[in-house]
């Protein structure tokens, strides 16, 4: 037996059943016209009061509980749909009128000729929670959802996220000495 005698037949040959079922797998899937393509973008279904409803919550910032000024409810329109008095207390409690849509902004002003610079505010996204403190962090995350294109759950996901961080100091456990174990409160 020569060597010139045995037949050696290459992998990518047209005849090979391979080679034959990859270039139709690539043809069949470059015939997609994309009409079955969901849209990739977030939709988030709109929600409403079904009935009035109280929301609560504590009002305070960098010094502390903050118990005289004015609560506002605004809609996604900008419309005022409920108003509120902290007198003597640092709780509010506001009434949202039926068929409110969400998202609504609840708003604490100080004085009521107060500038947009007093203002704290929180976002309301969500007809289940009936809590909603107002503070310096909520008006960050809220500002920041609203730059990242409004008060949906992604962006106050995404703005919470970007708002509320570890302390770099916290981030390793480099020179930590002692129990692994016991470091950040155990294992979790």
């Amino acid at each position: 037996m020569s060597i010139n005698s045995l037949q050696i037949e290459p992998v990518f040959c047209f005849k090979h059943p391979f080679f034959i079922i990859m270039v139709l797998s690539i043809l069949l899937v470059g015939c997609d016209n994309g009409e079955n393509k969901k849209d990739s973008s977030t939709h988030q279904t709109v929600q409403k009061y079904a009935k009035d409803t109280t929301l609560k919550g504590k009002v305070s910032n960098k010094k502390g509980l903050i118990k005289s000024g004015f609560i506002s409810a605004t809609d996604s329109k900008g419309k005022i749909v409920a108003t509120s008095k902290l007198e003597n207390k640092s709780s509010y409690s506001i009434v949202v009128p039926a068929g409110t849509e969400l998202p609504i902004v609840l708003a604490f002003f100080p004085k009521s000729n107060s500038t947009e610079k007093d203002k704290l505010i929180t976002a309301v996204i969500y007809t289940s929670i009936k809590k909603y403190d107002i503070n310096d962090l909520t008006t960050l995350i809220a500002k920041k959802a609203k730059s990242l294109g409004g008060y949906t759950h992604p962006n106050m996901s995404i703005a919470a996220d970007q708002t509320v961080g570890i302390p770099d100091a916290n981030k390793t456990s480099t020179g930590f000495k002692g129990d692994p174990t016991k470091q950040y409160g155990g294992w979790h």
